[in-house]
């Protein structure tokens, strides 16, 4: 397959930094049903990845929804969904796990399951087949899925994959049927078996991880090529929330809060960078503000890391979580985004969700970003809420607007304001579970007023499709009937429906016609407290009860109190949040200590490795031009991916770079002209700066010990600091291209032309000058290419009229770039 046909075609190469390859007895695909670029920022995907190919007798591999430019491509040629690890046809595996992170995302389900051959319904698929489960958040609501699954997990799923797999094991060894393992499989703790259960009508419990510092989490994390959604260390710091938010189902799925400790959580980020590069790392969780070590963490990872130029960032926090000693650690390496998460535009309406906090607060908040430099936020709120009234949008407005010019006043100039805006939908398992969905039009006048708004006072709106919402809410409150509407849905052709460039609406309209679901009762229907549920057989720990009466809090506009110091009674048992918190506090100052004494920093770190040897008789900063390849799988490389992959390499190798000066530091690391993906490159060069002089053969080694396969580093010669740059000296290129012997009646026509011209913009250019040297030897067309006077060469410019065929044939035939040379017209000059 030729990668290079598609959009981004690093998404699908596989060869990962840190990839695992194994050939279990029992093998498991993590199916995630969006991209690579999303399902790579996905924390619990790596954690499984890991856990399971630490198994002696399993091995896990990863598949990601194709876009879809490859699922055209696998449908023309019959060909099956794979995983990028080893290329296996999910059809071939044991089990298939698919994450459930966004309601948006099931006809993706269905998609990968159809074009990896496998049937979609349970019902079809017999002892032949995989079995096929589903975990993630969304699975506390399990019935839009339910036919098509054999299985679900609840809750966190560190232990029960271990034992899923053992079941697993257990069946192949022993030849048993499949509805034997089933069986088997049902009797496991936070397991639902829509196929058992439903005839014994059992309560399925969430499965809960009591102990977040015993669980495991990845140390050397998968590192991409592409750039995805969250391209950093992610590290979970803590899991569930005692904040209480009414609207928020991971708020309360999630419960009860757990921690890692400092420790743990230094430990994993020492590692995790040493072991990818990355330059930024992220501290999750779902309130990140109230990680009760927050400020000691960050401390004392910019002590281990000082140096680095690694920064440390934090998703969206809740007004007051945030301190000027925090914002001043953070930016002491790079002043990284901020977003603040008020939710709602007034008092009142924070009070009927739970979001509890007062304007003072907020101000308080504004005043610290905008004080310690930072000049560009962004505000989070949710439209649409239970009891709102225009009034509230109005505060929402009043809020952003009020960001701007407490930003313009303190900073004394222009700040961006950025305002995202979703619209609420009501989900199973929460206090709001039975409130309905403002109707379409509503949530639609509210976006408008909002965007009239903000376009008035210079304040960036960004809104979710309402569209989008409805069907979120049709699926989020779904019954047994909207798996008729998902796959009839998915037939009619629909995908990618979280992304507004595919979604159709109106497919979906004829879908709830043709299966007799109405889309918007389903999102707008009041519920009564007193109704059973068709989720209810899901035991989330939290107490129905303590829902109705959090639901009657709402509508009375009563705050419930953080349950950290309080117990509001929610149904599960909680360890001494309080207590626990002091003695972590309490130890905090000799953990910081010890950190302090951890002299070596992370250049030092990997494997033991001493500091590199420094040459008294040599100055202290060092210019290196770097000749290497990038050859095999990893021709797909975009030259940005290139570049970010070899910084990341230096980064892993413990090779100290120059930075720039100012707020945000760059790499002095210069690269020559670019190739474009899905070419090779024999001779390429990179130009790198350093603070201390390395002997360049203790470089080389290092460099090539991380490199990935398919980049290699072959010298490095000592070059001036303010030597001219590549892109200055380079203007000849030598390429090989395969070719056919019907092409060489074009090649001929084509160098005996004088001129050959072609439009280029809104220019004519002769391109025949910029053709030097064409010669065949059997099959391959050796060329080279100059720049001229007038305008830069472009390769497939050139072989598009030499050859009279397009890219992707230019391409699929192999085309190598063997040398870059300046030249003086005279004279042929190796860089």
């Amino acid at each position: 397959m030729n990668y290079g046909n598609f959009i981004k075609p690093s998404r699908y190469i596989g060869n990962e930094v840190n990839i695992i390859r194994k050939d279990g007895d029992v093998k498991m695909a993590l199916c995630f049903p969006d991209t690579y670029e999303i399902g790579m920022s996905h924390i619990g995907l790596k954690i499984l990845y890991s856990i399971i190919n630490n198994l002696p007798h399993a091995s896990a591999e990863r598949v990601y929804a194709p876009w879809t430019d490859l699922e055209s491509w696998l449908r023309v040629n019959n060909s099956p969904l794979t995983s990028i690890d080893n290329q296996r046809p999910l059809k071939d595996f044991d089990i298939l796990g698919f994450t459930l992170q966004y309601e948006l995302s099931y006809t993706n389900v269905l998609n990968m399951l159809d074009l990896g051959g496998v049937p979609i319904r349970s019902a079809d698929r017999g002892d032949e087949h995989p079995l096929v489960i589903a975990g993630g958040p969304c699975t506390v609501n399990p019935l839009p899925l339910v036919p098509f699954m054999d299985a679900f997990v609840i809750g966190d799923g560190e232990d029960v994959i271990k034992e899923i797999i053992e079941e697993v094991t257990s069946h192949k060894s022993q030849v048993t049927s499949k509805e034997r393992l089933l069986n088997n499989l049902a009797g496991l703790a936070g397991v639902y078996v829509p196929s058992i259960h439903d005839r014994t009508k059992q309560i399925v419990r969430r499965r809960i991880v009591d102990d977040l510092d015993k669980a495991p989490f990845p140390y050397a994390p998968l590192l991409p090529y592409t750039s995805i959604v969250h391209d950093r260390v992610a590290i979970e710091i803590s899991r569930g929330c005692t904040k209480g938010c009414r609207f928020c189902q991971a708020g309360m799925i999630y419960r009860p809060l757990r921690e890692r400790s400092l420790e743990t959580v230094l430990d994993i980020a020492r590692k995790s960078v040493l072991n990818t590069g990355y330059e930024e790392v992220s501290f999750t969780s779902l309130s990140t503000g109230d990680y009760s070590n927050l400020l000691p963490l960050i401390r004392g990872f910019n002590r281990l890391c000082s140096g680095t130029h690694t920064s440390v960032s934090l998703p969206s926090l809740r007004v007051g979580a945030i301190s000027s000693e925090i914002l001043k650690e953070i930016k002491s390496v790079r002043k990284t985004g901020f977003t603040i998460a008020p939710e709602a535009g007034t008092k009142r309406l924070r009070d009927v969700i739970n979001k509890d906090f007062t304007d003072e607060e907020y101000d308080e908040t504004l005043r610290k970003l905008f004080t310690e430099g930072w000049n560009n936020i962004k505000l989070y709120f949710m439209i649409g809420l239970p009891t709102e009234t225009m009034a509230d949008i109005d505060g929402l407005i009043d809020m952003a607007v009020k960001a701007l010019k407490k930003g313009r006043e303190i900073t004394g100039r222009r700040v961006t304001v950025n305002v995202g805006i979703s619209s609420f939908v009501p989900k199973a398992h929460t206090p709001f579970q039975w409130a309905g969905q403002n109707a379409a039009s509503e949530l639609r006048n509210k976006q408008d007023y909002i965007r009239r708004a903000f376009r008035k006072r210079g304040i960036n709106f960004k809104g979710q499709h309402v569209e989008n919402s409805v069907l979120e809410a049709v699926f989020a409150r779904g019954d047994r009937e909207t798996s008729l509407l998902l796959e009839k849905a998915w037939r009619l052709g629909c995908r990618f429906d979280g992304w507004s460039e595919f979604f159709r609406f109106e497919t979906w309209e004829q879908a709830a016609e043709q299966t007799g679901i109405d889309l918007f009762g389903y999102a707008s229907r009041s519920i009564d407290p007193e109704q059973e549920l068709p989720w209810d057989f899901i035991d989330t720990g939290i107490k129905k009860q303590f829902l109705k009466s959090e639901f009657t809090n709402a509508a009375q506009e009563l705050i419930t109190a953080d349950c950290s110091s309080t117990c509001h009674a929610c149904g599960l048992v909680c360890k001494d949040r309080k207590q626990n918190s002091e003695v972590r506090t309490q130890s905090t100052e000799v953990r910081t200590q010890s950190t302090e004494h951890r002299t070596q920093t992370i250049e030092n770190k990997k494997q033991n490795r001493q500091p590199l040897p420094v040459n008294p008789y040599m100055p202290a900063q060092t210019k290196y031009r770097v000749k290497f390849s990038k050859t095999g799988i990893l021709r797909y490389l975009s030259h940005q991916e290139l570049m970010t992959s070899i910084l990341r390499a230096m980064r892993r190798a413990s090779i100290a770079v120059s930075y720039s000066a100012g707020f945000h530091p760059l790499p002095r690391l210069s690269f020559g002209p670019a190739l474009a993906a899905g070419i090779e490159g024999l001779n390429e060069y990179f130009d790198i700066e350093m603070p201390v002089f390395i002997n360049s053969q203790d470089f080389l080694a290092r460099l090539n010990s991380v490199l990935p396969e398919g980049l290699k580093a072959h010298s490095a010669d000592s070059i001036p600091v303010n030597a001219k740059s590549l892109n200055e000296l380079i203007s000849r290129y030598a390429y090989e291209i395969t070719i056919d012997k019907s092409d060489i009646k074009n090649i001929n026509s084509f160098m005996i032309s004088l001129a050959w011209p072609v439009s280029r913009e809104k220019k004519t250019v002769d391109i025949r000058p910029m053709v030097e040297k064409a010669e065949i030897q059997d099959s391959t067309l050796l060329i080279t290419l100059i720049d001229t006077e007038s305008a830069n060469v472009r390769l497939f410019e050139v072989l598009k009229e030499m050859l009279q065929k397009t890219v992707e044939e230019i391409q699929s035939a192999g085309v190598k770039r063997t040398g870059l040379y300046s030249y003086n017209k005279v004279n042929q000059i190796c860089i």
